[in-house]
């Protein structure tokens, strides 16, 4: 199993290692609803990349077009962490030598009204965010 991280680990991680690429597999809904990770004080791009389960195929080759070198280190995000474990399992198997799920998503898990973005993620630890 991938290794999994928090959303604040995960910035810590890109800030220190300029190679390193944050892939934010959610749909391109969920990008424009919420927003995505701004990695604009790195001089990088989150890459957007969506997961479909009935087709990992196609996504094992867009990451390998978007990360050809599998020495660089990938590190997933998605919601809640759910995908994002899936596609940082996948680019294990893939033989990426650091591949890594941030557990705690985007918007996290709900807070007890329902709401997400608050309890923990990227949201919630108030980490850069840009509408698309």
């Amino acid at each position: 199993m991938a290794e999994r991280i928090s959303a604040k680990e995960a910035w810590h991680a890109l800030e220190t290692n300029p190679q390193a690429v944050l892939i934010d597999v959610r749909t391109p809904e969920e990008w424009r609803v919420t927003g995505v990770p701004d990695l604009s004080a790195m001089a990088r791009d989150v890459v957007l990349l969506t997961w479909n389960p009935y087709d990992a195929g196609a996504f094992a080759a867009a990451l390998q077009r978007h990360v050809p070198d599998r020495q660089t280190p990938v590190y997933f995000i998605c919601r809640s962490g759910a995908r994002s474990q899936m596609t940082a399992d996948l680019a294990e198997h893939l033989t990426y030598e650091t591949s890594v799920n941030v557990v705690e998503g985007f918007e996290g898990p709900p807070d007890d009204t329902g709401r997400r973005g608050t309890v923990c993620g990227w949201q919630a630890e108030n980490l850069p965010i840009r509408q698309v």
